[in-house]
């Protein structure tokens, strides 16, 4: 059986942190295969990675999560994680429904 692969891409350091920490106690056997801190990093590690799985903050500085998603849309499953309810509306608002696989 395949291991499912998993890419973190959030700018705050600490939040990338404690999401691993949470995937790893609850989903012990999903591999984290890297972690971004802007939109350009997550796309190239993307791209060089293929996870089955990508966790996207929505805002990040160079490529928003959105933009990122809309580049590797159909090719794994997005899941977009933020903390501000503004940006949850807008992922919900713009094209972001039809990015999931």
């Amino acid at each position: 059986m395949k291991q499912i692969t998993a890419l973190i891409a959030d700018d705050e350091p600490e939040l990338r942190r404690h999401l691993v920490r949470l995937l790893n106690r609850l989903w012990p056997e999903l591999a984290i295969a890297g972690e971004a801190d802007n939109g350009p990093a997550a796309l190239n590690l993307f791209h060089a990675l293929s996870p089955d799985i990508v966790f996207l903050d929505i805002n990040m500085p160079g490529l928003s999560g959105l933009e990122v998603a809309k580049q590797i849309s159909g090719q794994c499953t997005i899941v977009f994680i933020t903390a501000y309810d503004q940006y949850a509306v807008e992922a919900f608002e713009s094209e972001a429904p039809g990015l999931y696989s």
